[in-house]
């Protein structure tokens, strides 16, 4: 057969062809595309003969140039096609995309020559155009393309050809432009299209920031673009994306903000339209003016106030503008002799704010004088005359028989900001006759064995002429029960007929026509041992020589302690008697340690202040935070004191808007710590409580918690690491118990380690109430302490003591030997106390010494009385370390049913159908694989694993060991002794 182009052509462009041509993408930029030229394209064919470029139209009939060749009936064809130069403008590879048609050579009868089906693809780079020169030996090939389907002659007969479409990718390129050719060996081959292009990462803006056209290396490495902001924005994060080797952005970091008086619209930034606002950058829309303001302007940042408006520094942009408020109304003055109570009703405008406070001002207005001037002396008023946020006050301690004039403002926020007339409301009284006031003053003048002569100054405001003053007098042993009572015209009075050698209490108080005023406070006066008696200057003799007797006595006594102190007296050998503070009154002397509750203080001030040490707030650097409390944050930080290194400390604060109830109970913990002084009780730095934010500062303890740092490092420590960490806290323990103090807390999560794995028993002075729900816990101003801690008689009986803290350390010995684990895992509250009650104890831990196991069941007797001191426990402790054979032998699952785990998949384990439902209820559902294909199908087979066999197949991660290894001694105990009762 002849094969004519013509025929191919025919063929190729008809309606009915298989295949399109299709458009490319947005990222892809073209070099070279053959089907957008409407005219010849000049490309050279190597022999003449060969590749034939022909007109035709695509399926849309839009006119194409083509190329073909199909010389199958001549023998060793090589016809090569070479496009013109193609620059390859920033491109470093090169993408080649055909389309051809091809036909099947079976299909072609009478084949002279060696028929092909494939054709190959070359290129070649040069610096520069080299016109119609053509090497054929400089050319480097791509690829030989074959036809995913090649036509035939009934394709030829059915007017159906197919297209085919290959993509190859050529690079990198580094010259300035390229050739490409196409090499045919004898097929007969149509090529319909040659589109060369090169990918890029187009011009976009994402998050208010442009990303320029970007084209990607030739590397499989993400290109990094920086972007650049829109117009009337500004960084917040510098905005990054990365173009990929496919012309695709990725990963879009950072973002752009709106600058201030701009909104974002679309991918720009538009000023903000009149009426509108915005006051910080950001991508919020402009906001509308809020009430009474306004913006004329465009591309405003804030909204003015209209005339006698106005907007505080501390309000915000978007708050409305305000007033100040009118004057109180209906005031109303009760007299009572010489203090007033003043009560008025709330403005009728205030202003359109609701921090209006109230001043009232008092003047004293004599008669005839036109003016008044301030009222002076020690008038009172009660709460305070300024910042009143209630609509009345007490004003006490006026003159009698006086006027005074009191003028009430309103203020609020923006009050200070308008120059118009403040507006007040007034109100004249006239104080009453008063009784006078208390004496302060009484002297002793003369004193005998029958007799005691007094003597006293006038009471400071006698509020009229005193007609007389009322002594009253008894022995301090009768307690008021028995009395005397004198009246003196005088302010002297001597009184006669009294035991010698006898203590008295006195009072006097001053009488005018308004009555009798307030007693003094009690005098108290002792008559002389003998006959002789005693003047005021000799009682001024005798009381200079006692008084230096006294100095003496108290010299002496400063002088031995300190002696003591640097003289052996020290805390390496003392270590519990360094520290000699006053509790209530009552010097604690060396030796003997007491705690003293600060909540027994009047005025719990007074305990912050005896117990811890004020620090100076600038010497404090917070780094960070680090966690939350009930009070405020936990912060990290530094403690530069004058004089000594800086340390690093933990510093509890306390929130702002605190009322006082909560700055007490923020403060009492450190009332307590204060009080402490042991290596293994965390130790109290300082308080802050006259800066804010009030701060409780402690030694800072790197490793934090001790259950979350077993967690961490689950089985990384030695048997006598434990056993050293568990001494440091029963040491800590027997410090607090020879104290007097009951912690009522004491768990793994309120002990604190630091670097050196010292562990310090922390959380003090939280007060604990059991609710009625039978799933709760001690409810407590820090939080909940959880069932599974308590003793049971404080559970029960509320009843605290050094014994119920020795039930909670067995439970942190368990914690500790199971490295975090949660006690009695997943039962409920309920259940943990029905089961402790009824004789149930946890089981030891996985390779848990059986002298610590003994250790947690000694300190889990039900009768308190039977369970160990911290002393003991100690004490056994030091032996463990000292003898560590003693740790080797390990506790076995208690066989009797009083010392079994009350776990609910342990008890009904006889009740699963297959093994899988077990590992299921046990929380081990990674592991149930392993199990199933380790042909362990049941549980009588799993009941005799040991730990070295869940190592080989498979189960090395602890956690899961210890849980199951725990449920296989319920599983045994099962096995012999049956069920056990929950």
């Amino acid at each position: 057969m002849d094969c004519k182009p013509s025929v191919l052509l025919l063929f190729l462009f008809s309606p009915v062809c298989q295949g399109h041509l299709t458009s490319h993408h947005s990222n892809e930029v073209n070099l070279l595309d053959s089907k957008a030229s409407q005219g010849e394209l000049g490309w050279i064919s190597y022999p003449s003969h060969g590749w034939e470029e022909i007109s035709g139209v695509d399926e849309h009939y839009t006119p194409i140039r083509t190329f073909q060749v199909c010389n199958v009936m001549e023998y060793s064809q090589n016809n090569w096609l070479r496009t013109n130069w193609i620059p390859r403008n920033s491109a470093q590879k090169i993408y080649v995309e055909l389309k051809f048609t091809l036909r099947d050579c079976n299909s072609i009868p009478l084949v002279l020559g060696t028929c092909k089906e494939t054709f190959n693809l070359y290129y070649m780079e040069t610096e520069e155009d080299q016109g119609d020169q053509f090497w054929e030996h400089q050319f480097s090939k791509i690829d030989t393309i074959a036809a995913d389907e090649s036509f035939t002659q009934t394709d030829l007969g059915d007017r159906i050809l197919k297209l085919n479409t290959e993509v190859r990718e050529v690079g990198p390129v580094a010259q300035k432009g390229f050739y490409l050719a196409f090499q045919d060996v004898g097929a007969c081959v149509a090529l319909v299209t040659v589109r060369v292009y090169f990918k890029k990462c187009p011009f976009t803006v994402r998050n208010l920031a442009t990303f320029p056209d970007t084209v990607p290396t030739d590397s499989q490495a993400l290109v990094e673009v920086r972007g650049s902001c829109v117009n009337n924005s500004r960084e917040a994060e510098p905005p990054r994306m990365y173009c990929s080797t496919e012309g695709e952005w990725l990963v879009p970091i950072g973002k752009c903000l709106c600058d201030v008086a701009h909104e974002p619209r679309g991918v720009t930034c538009q000023v903000c339209r009149p009426g509108f606002y915005k006051s910080s950058p950001g991508n919020l829309r402009c906001s509308k003016c809020p009430p009474h303001s306004h913006a004329h302007q465009e591309g405003s940042a804030h909204c003015s106030c209209e005339k006698n408006y106005f907007r505080s520094e501390a309000d915000p942009s978007s708050m409305a503008c305000t007033r100040p408020p009118s004057s109180p109304r209906n005031v109303i003055s009760v007299i009572n002799e010489t203090s007033v109570i003043l009560d008025w009703s709330w403005p009728a405008d205030s202003g359109g704010r609701k921090d209006v406070t109230f001043n009232v001002v008092c003047k004293r207005c004599s008669a005839g004088q036109r003016k008044c001037e301030a009222c002076r002396g020690a008038v009172r008023f009660l709460p305070r005359p300024a910042g009143l946020s209630n609509t009345t006050v007490t004003v006490a301690d006026l003159l009698a028989h006086t006027n005074y004039t009191f003028e009430i403002e309103a203020l609020n926020g923006v009050s200070a900001l308008s120059s118009e007339p403040r507006q007040f409301a007034t109100v004249t009284i006239t104080t009453n006759q008063a009784a006078p006031s208390p004496v302060a003053v009484i002297r002793k003048d003369r004193t005998s064995r029958n007799s005691i002569s007094l003597s006293w100054l006038e009471p400071e405001r006698p509020n009229g002429i005193i007609l007389d003053y009322e002594v009253k007098f008894y022995e301090k042993q009768e307690q008021e029960t028995s009395y005397t009572i004198l009246r003196a015209k005088g302010t002297n009075v001597t009184l006669n007929g009294l035991k010698p050698d006898t203590i008295y209490l006195l009072q006097i108080r001053a009488r005018t026509a308004a009555g009798y005023g307030g007693s003094s406070r009690k005098f108290e006066f002792e008559t002389s041992p003998d006959s002789f008696s005693i003047s005021s200057e000799n009682s001024q003799v005798v009381l200079v020589a006692i008084s230096s007797a006294v100095a003496i006595i108290l010299l002496s006594v400063v002088v031995y302690l300190l002696l003591g102190r640097f003289c052996g007296y020290s805390k390496s050998k003392h270590p519990d008697e360094k520290r000699l503070p006053f509790g209530n009154g009552h010097l604690r002397l060396p030796g003997i340690r007491t705690y003293v509750d600060p909540h027994t203080y009047e005025d719990p001030t007074q305990a912050i202040h005896e117990f811890a040490r004020e620090l100076d707030a600038s010497c404090i650097a917070i780094d960070k935070v680090v966690g939350a409390g009930e009070f405020g944050e936990v912060c990290s930080g530094r403690l530069k004191q004058p004089s000594k290194k800086e340390t690093c400390v933990a510093i509890k604060t306390l929130k702002s808007g605190y009322t006082e109830t909560q700055r007490r109970d923020f403060l009492s913990e450190a009332s307590i710590m204060g009080q402490f002084d042991h290596p293994n009780i965390i130790r109290l730095e300082g308080v802050v409580t006259r800066n804010k934010p009030v701060m409780i500062v402690t030694e800072y303890m790197e490793n934090g918690s001790l259950d979350c740092f077993l967690r961490r490092h689950d089985a990384q420590f030695t048997v006598i690491q434990l056993v050293g960490m568990l001494r440091g806290i029963a040491s800590g323990m027997k410090y607090l118990s020879d104290m007097g103090y009951v912690h009522r807390d004491l768990a793994a999560r309120n002990i604190l380690v630091n670097s050196n794995l010292v562990c310090k028993v922390s959380d003090f002075g939280l007060s604990r109430v059991l609710e009625d729900d039978p799933e709760a816990a001690y409810t407590t101003r820090g939080g909940k302490i959880p069932i599974r801690w308590t003793a049971p008689e404080a559970i029960a009986y509320r009843k605290f003591t050094s014994a119920s803290d020795a039930w909670s350390y067995g439970i942190v010995v368990w914690e500790v030997m199971s490295y975090g684990e949660r006690p009695y895992w997943e039962m409920s509250n309920q259940d943990v106390i029905k089961a402790v009650d009824e004789g149930y104890r946890l089981p030891p831990p996985m390779d848990c010494p059986a002298a610590l196991y003994q250790l947690m069941l000694d300190c889990w007797q039900k009768d308190r009385n039977n369970r160990p001191k911290f002393d003991q426990i100690v004490s056994l402790l030091d032996k463990l370390i000292r003898n560590p054979s003693s740790l080797k032998i390990i506790a076995n699952a208690p066989s009797s049913p009083e010392n079994m785990l009350l776990d609910r998949t342990g008890a009904d384990i006889a009740t699963f159908c297959s093994m899988g439902d077990w590992l299921e209820s046990m929380h081990t559902l990674s592991c149930k694989d392993i199990f199933n294909g380790a042909s362990y199908s049941s549980c009588n087979t799993l009941a005799k694993t040991s730990t070295e066999d869940f190592k080989q197949v498979g189960v090395t991660i602890l956690g899961p060991q210890k849980k199951i290894v725990s449920s296989i001694t319920a599983l045994e105990t099962h096995a012999k002794n049956g069920p056990v009762p929950v």
